[in-house]
């Protein structure tokens, strides 16, 4: 037997029903995910019962209505505003949202707000990290605490759940966050009453009573009928102000002129010191360059000093112009704040107001005093060695220069540093001055070894006998002088005519080598000897004196050299 439900889906009447309902829905076109109005048909205890002109009628929480004044007023009749999220569940009923249809119009206000930058109103609930959470139309947003107020704020108690006014910073609408700021409208109710207060001052106005607002190290903040204006350290004096706070209090009235008023960022600037005449205005008539002065040291930096000469004029003395014989000293070794000292004008930048100052210029300069003692012996103190020279001091003239090591012998041997230590008293000759740098020798101070060859009348091209001394792979080391002073290496290519009898090993000390002198340069001090040399120079000879005749009778370049050997075993 067939059920109700069965019946009803094949009663005709019933599917006529169904098709013209489902209809009259259709042409109510409601749609899912907007606000709709809604008419209330009960109130319960814990439902808000509505028609939605929907198959059935929407149920809605009565906590989403508590902390809503309009839930006292609603009774059956009232229209209120829903958020449609379903028409039909899978139970078949509709699901609408009272909240929801809220944060949605919030949303939409806060959007428009955000473009056109309006105020709106907020409630500053409470306080979270960074910062405070601000109701606007029951959606929740925040308010960096940077925002809150114009200037930092201790206590914030006066605010809390009292309207004020905000301006939307940021929206993200898919997360759901919303930025706001009080700040913002304060500031931009503050540049409305700065733009009309700037309405009453001009540029070039002389303002009485201009209050000092606060100090930095950088400047004043002054209020000027009520706009604040910024007196800058720079204008405060035509001298040199250390801090402005040694000059004025707060509360203090100063007699100011408008400088600068800058329309856009509405920022004021105003100056005393152009309220007095510029003392670089007359400088060229009372100050000349190259003539002495006195004044005060102010100021020390790595740099160099300044040097108050008057109210309102300083001028600069560099590093390079404080010490003679140390281009790069500290000004603090050499001068200090509050020190009265002398000093001579150097330049005078009359546009740049800059004058440079000579602190040396008054002082000895010892460069005069040794610029005639270059050839002179003079003691010197260590005072550095590095890898190929000594530096040491003129302590008398408070002066250093170098002594290289090629300049400590005619040896020029690197190990003659290591006989050396700080501290130790050298004779030394002074050889070279040149762009404040000074040369030693102390080899200057002995005989030099090359004078042998002038001694004993040797030149270049003559025949010398040397003395081994030491065998190298390269060569050997050969002495000319008896004393063994004049030490000099013929190379191994230079040692004999054949290659095969030109080895180093072959020779030992002691041994006796004519050799010719191929160079000779005193200047440079190059010496160089060739046993090499020296035998093409016999063997040529010996050709010379006996080649023709040998050639007549036939004899050998061997006889010859046999002949002429036996010739000189004769003699001997």
């Amino acid at each position: 037997m067939a059920t109700e439900q069965e019946l009803k889906k094949t009663n005709p009447l019933h599917k006529e029903f169904q098709s013209l309902l489902d209809q009259d829905f259709k042409d109510r076109k409601l749609k899912e995910n907007e606000i709709i109005k809604a008419t209330v048909t009960e109130v319960t205890k814990n439902f808000i019962v509505v028609d939605c002109k929907a198959k059935m009628e929407g149920m809605i929480p009565i906590e989403e209505f508590k902390n809503d004044d309009e839930l006292k007023e609603l009774k059956p009749g009232s229209i209120i505003d829903v958020y449609l999220e379903r028409i039909e569940s899978f139970k078949g009923e509709i699901v609408i949202s009272r909240d929801k249809a809220r944060k949605m119009k919030a949303w939409k206000k806060l959007e428009k707000v955000f473009d056109t930058q309006e105020e709106t109103t907020g409630y500053i609930t409470g306080k979270v990290k960074g910062g405070f959470i601000t109701m606007v139309d029951s959606l929740p947003c925040f308010m960096p605490s940077s925002q809150i107020d114009v200037r930092p704020l201790k206590r914030i108690d006066h605010l809390l759940n009292t309207p004020v006014k905000v301006i939307a910073t940021r929206i993200d609408k898919n997360r759901g966050n919303v930025c706001v700021s009080r700040r913002a409208v304060l500031e931009k109710s503050k540049n409305k009453e700065i733009t009309e207060a700037l309405k009453n001052i001009n540029e070039g106005d002389i303002v009485e009573n201009a209050i000092v607002k606060a100090t930095t190290d950088w400047g004043i903040f002054l209020d000027i009928n009520g706009v604040d204006a910024l007196l800058h350290v720079s204008d405060l004096s035509h001298g040199r102000v250390k801090k402005p706070s040694d000059l004025v209090t707060i509360g203090q009235n100063l007699k100011v002129k408008i400088t600068k008023i800058d329309e856009k960022t509405n920022r004021v600037s105003a100056s005393v010191k152009a309220l007095t005449e510029d003392p670089y205005e007359k400088i060229d008539r009372k100050y000349k360059v190259g003539e002495i002065y006195e004044g005060t040291v102010t100021k020390i930096m790595d740099y160099g000093c300044f040097v108050k000469i008057e109210d309102g004029i300083e001028g600069l003395i560099h590093n390079s112009e404080l010490d003679w014989t140390n281009r790069n000293i500290k000004p603090q070794k050499v001068l200090s704040v509050s020190q009265k000292i002398k000093f001579k004008i150097v330049n005078i930048d009359k546009e740049a107001k800059r004058i440079s100052l000579s602190y040396k210029a008054i002082l000895k300069n010892p460069w005069d005093q040794i610029k005639d003692k270059i050839g002179e012996e003079v003691k010197i103190k260590i005072n550095n060695i590095t890898d190929k020279a000594i530096f040491g001091e003129l302590t008398e003239f408070k002066l250093s220069g170098m002594l290289h090591y090629k300049e400590i012998s005619y040896q020029e041997n690197l190990d003659d540093l290591k006989k050396y230590k700080k501290n130790d008293i050298l004779n030394v000759k002074i050889i070279e001055i040149k762009d404040d740098k000074i040369r030693f020798s102390k080899r200057a101070l002995e005989k030099d070894p090359l004078n042998w060859f002038n001694e004993n009348k040797k030149k270049l091209g003559s025949i010398v006998t040397t003395r081994v001394q030491e065998v190298l792979k390269t060569g050997v080391k050969v002495s000319v002088d008896k004393d063994k002073n004049l030490i000099i290496l013929i190379k191994k290519n230079d040692l004999a005519k054949e290659s095969s009898d030109a080895r180093p090993e072959v020779f030992s000390p002691g041994n006796a080598l004519d050799a010719k002198i191929t160079e000779l340069d005193f200047k440079t001090r190059r010496v160089k000897l060739s046993v090499k040399a020296a035998q093409i120079d016999e063997e040529k000879s010996l050709i010379a004196k006996f080649g023709e005749g040998a050639t007549k009778s036939g004899a050998t370049l061997k006889g010859i050299f046999e002949k002429a050997i036996g010739k000189k075993d004769n003699k001997k």
